[in-house]
């Protein structure tokens, strides 16, 4: 077994990499991994640390093909907000726009319910889903990547995360891990203060155009409550801004109107946005679409994009992609 270096001790690139690799490959001890991974994350991870993490994260996955252009709309879970599902909503509007959604997920780590858990209540086989997830990509234009299913490496990990129930760099690594090798993406983070330094992580790792963001009140999504911290990443470069809910035409609600329960609850609600429910819910959804059809160069303009997404809403093509999901994906 592999020494832990202390946790208060910064890892340039080559050390995180090698380091994150002793662990995924079950060279630590499982008792010492805990204490590590909350100690780094009380000290806040840096940049290097992120990537090369990443790195060993990516080099032990298993891949798959898919069509050119295709996204991922996730958060890094971990905000203690327990909201709706917002990406879940978002990868099904994007992808009824004709953006392949590659939907990188998993089940509940520290939250009530997971993008994984919402949709095996709506129906969704998840099984059969990541069996079918090349399948539905090609064939529909959306597929759920179930961590599980492509991240071995993650699976005496799993357990020691969920026994944490707080987020660690792990939350941070998933997003940059994505199976389908996507370009593009939109990631949420649940520290406004710590997008820049996720910024810098992507840009070491390289995209075409990927949105970092994270709301004021530390939300893992674009928030309506308030102002949002984003970084625009391209290439290896990234750019800070500020964006609200009425650069998108939409109205500011705070972060208790899209709270979120079980799974049951938050299947109902993603089923009720889909038949055209107005709300709050509707409005958090649109806001992170615009975003991710923004990164996936449908449009340059946010209330445009909203308006893109709205109308895979009103005109059924989403609720109409996710029942065709549930029949393909057997």
């Amino acid at each position: 077994m592999k020494n832990l270096p202390s946790a208060t001790t910064h890892l340039n690139e080559t050390e995180a990499h090698e380091v994150f690799g002793w662990i995924l490959d079950g060279e630590i001890e499982d008792a010492s991994i805990g204490s590590f991974l909350t100690e780094m994350s009380a000290r806040s991870e840096t940049s290097d640390e992120i990537a090369g993490a990443a790195r060993a994260l990516r080099e032990r996955l298993i891949p798959i093909d898919a069509p050119d252009g295709t996204v991922d709309c996730c958060g890094t879970g971990g905000d203690g907000h327990h909201t709706l599902n917002v990406s879940t909503a978002v990868s099904l509007l994007v992808a009824a726009c004709g953006v392949p959604v590659a939907k990188h997920g998993n089940r509940a780590a520290s939250s009530k319910s997971g993008a994984a858990d919402t949709l095996e209540a709506l129906g969704l086989d998840m099984d059969a889903a990541g069996r079918t997830a090349e399948k539905t990509l090609n064939e529909i234009g959306i597929c759920f990547l179930f961590a599980k299913n492509h991240h071995p490496a993650m699976g005496r990990i799993q357990p020691i995360r969920q026994k944490l129930g707080v987020r660690t760099i792990f939350n941070l690594m998933g997003p940059l891990s994505n199976p389908a090798g996507v370009k593009r993406q939109l990631i949420g983070i649940a520290r406004p203060a710590y997008v820049p330094i996720y910024a810098a992580a992507k840009a070491k790792l390289g995209t075409e155009r990927t949105f970092i963001a994270s709301g004021d009140e530390g939300l893992d999504e674009l928030s309506l409550a308030g102002g949002n911290e984003l970084a625009d990443v391209k290439g290896n470069d990234f750019e800070m801004r500020r964006v609200v809910a009425v650069q998108a035409n939409l109205p500011h609600a705070p972060v208790e109107a899209i709270r979120g329960g079980d799974p049951a609850h938050n299947a109902k609600a993603l089923e009720a946005l889909l038949m055209g429910a107005p709300g709050p819910y509707r409005d958090a959804v649109l806001f992170n679409a615009a975003a991710t059809l923004i990164v996936a160069g449908k449009t340059t303009d946010w209330t445009e994009g909203a308006d893109m997404a709205g109308e895979a809403i009103d005109s059924g093509r989403a609720k109409q992609l996710m029942a065709d999901w549930i029949e393909l994906a057997q």
